[in-house]
């Protein structure tokens, strides 16, 4: 996707590009950087009737756009202070085992995220887990013995830094 389609649309649910007029950029900006917003101040600081803003919101949600807006959790400071990226390589490429793989592996304990990659590796998980031997136990009991994995390989996360809202804002 080149940067003009970023700015201009998103893919909707089915591959489909949905258009994004400058309210909307902003709306999903402000949402991007602080989900808590209320309608009043998100109207506010976008510039519309607080009753747009809501039908806009509403809108974006059933359009597919705004998918959802969540909590940004200090993992640490739940008890899952140590973080990896662990690259999974599975046996085969059949449809079947790779839907098998991408609606099991997201419920697995600890895991944060599931990126479907190309390249030798088809997978990234991302996990946080208490210490060096939860990571070991996971990478053990849920993924070297998975059926269909054939290869892991793992990344400790130093440091996460999150991105800004220029994708949205256009």
């Amino acid at each position: 996707m080149t940067p003009n389609n970023l700015r201009g649309a998103r893919a909707g649910p089915a591959g489909r590009s949905v258009p994004l007029d400058r309210v909307d950029r902003e709306i999903l900006a402000a949402l991007v950087e602080d989900g808590r917003l209320a309608n009043n101040a998100l109207a506010a600081r976008v510039g519309v009737a607080p009753s747009t803003c809501l039908a806009r919101v509403r809108e974006l949600r059933r359009r597919g756009v705004l998918r959802g807006v969540h909590a940004d959790v200090d993992l640490a400071a739940v008890g899952h202070g140590l973080q990896a990226m662990i690259a999974v390589r599975l046996r085969s490429h059949d449809r079947a085992e790779v839907e098998r793989f991408r609606r099991t592996a997201p419920d697995l304990p600890g895991v944060v995220a599931l990126f479907h990659v190309s390249g030798a590796d088809g997978y990234l998980l991302h996990v946080a887990v208490a210490d060096s031997d939860a990571l070991r136990d996971f990478v053990l009991d849920h993924l070297t013995g998975h059926p269909a994995v054939v290869h892991a390989e793992t990344s400790l996360i130093f440091e996460h830094v999150r991105g800004t809202t220029d994708l949205v804002s256009g």
